[in-house]
């Protein structure tokens, strides 16, 4: 898997909104493909399952959050 998120990726994404929302939203697809590997995987082992629910909650939370930055950026007249 490639390198998570740097300290100064963070520090970027907290004054640059558009850079923010590109890391979430390169997040988010790393995300759904670890999640995505993993249902492939197909046992049932039940700390498995756990962290595939624990995975969506947190894709759904991202794509909330990436959503409202979409819909707060500037609107048109």
């Amino acid at each position: 898997m490639s390198e998570l998120v740097s300290d100064d990726d963070l520090a970027r994404a907290r004054i640059d909104t558009a850079f923010r929302q590109q890391l979430m939203a390169a997040s988010l697809d790393r995300l759904l493909s670890v999640l995505n590997h993993m249902r492939r995987e197909g046992d049932d082992n039940p700390e498995r399952a756990r962290q595939i629910r624990e995975g969506v909650a947190l894709a759904v939370k991202l794509a909330d959050r990436l959503q409202l930055e979409d819909n707060s950026g500037p609107r048109a007249a």
